[in-house]
């Protein structure tokens, strides 16, 4: 997979899963523009610059338009157009249908839904303008199998599902695939944390291991590199589609 002189935007790319994809896209010749609306992005874009790679970082919280106009504009600005779009800005909040609040609930669907809905919006005004680009959406297992103690966070991951589909059906005459990567539970800086933190971290292990058939849990690596597929020209024939990478979760 080639992406020399690519242009890709990646949001939520601070850490975990969005950290490595912007690793994998560089290292594959590509153009990357760091998102966060944390500084953790300055961190990405360190790592990316001392390996001599072309990066930049816009800080800003996809949630909130301006933000969102201000990171496509910033990107354009220094690139002159977006050829990739990875929606991978989200909030993964506890909580079952009786304990999750209705501020967490909101908060999970600002980021989660629209986030992906805003800057794929403005993205796709700009890909129109240049003929044409790719979307992938970080969708996530727990769309289509329940995950105790996530009912926010599964409904928002079954939101961005159908709206990869919606999106692909609206943008397709305009040369704009949209495609979605549902990752199962992966072992990132942040899940790893979770472990380390909890009362009995051997317990909280076993429990995400209990319900993975192959007995781990995701490298960041494998996400990313199935996202870069989703985005290659290799791949062009795949629109709307969903690949679901979770070791056989939903088996």
């Amino acid at each position: 997979m080639d992406f020399t002189n690519k242009v890709v935007l990646i949001t939520g790319s601070g850490a975990g899963i969005g950290r490595e994809t912007a690793v994998q896209f560089a290292k594959s010749g590509a153009k990357v523009v760091v998102n966060s609306r944390s500084n953790s992005g300055k961190e990405t874009l360190e790592l990316l610059k001392e390996d001599g790679f072309n990066a930049i970082f816009v800080q800003a919280d996809v949630s909130k338009v301006e933000d969102v106009k201000k990171l496509v504009q910033a990107t354009i600005a220094t690139y002159g157009r977006i050829d990739i779009l990875v929606n991978n800005a989200a909030v993964v909040l506890p909580g079952t249908i009786e304990t999750t609040t209705e501020d967490d609930l909101l908060e999970t669907l600002l980021v989660n839904v629209q986030g992906t809905f805003l800057v794929s919006k403005y993205v796709v005004k700009e890909m129109k303008k240049q003929g044409g680009g790719v979307i992938v959406n970080v969708g996530s297992v727990a769309a289509e199998k329940g995950h105790k103690n996530r009912s926010a966070y599964s409904a928002s991951k079954g939101a961005v599902l159908a709206l990869t589909k919606s999106i692909a059906i609206d943008c397709m005459d305009d040369n704009i695939r949209v495609n979605c990567v549902s990752p199962g539970t992966t072992i990132t800086d942040g899940v790893q944390a979770k472990i380390d933190s909890a009362d009995d971290p051997q317990a909280m292990l076993d429990m995400y291991l209990a319900r993975q058939p192959m007995n781990r849990l995701a490298k960041s690596s494998e996400i990313a590199h199935t996202i870069l597929f989703a985005a290659c020209d290799e791949a062009a024939f795949m629109n709307g589609s969903n690949i679901t990478i979770d070791g056989g979760l939903s088996i």
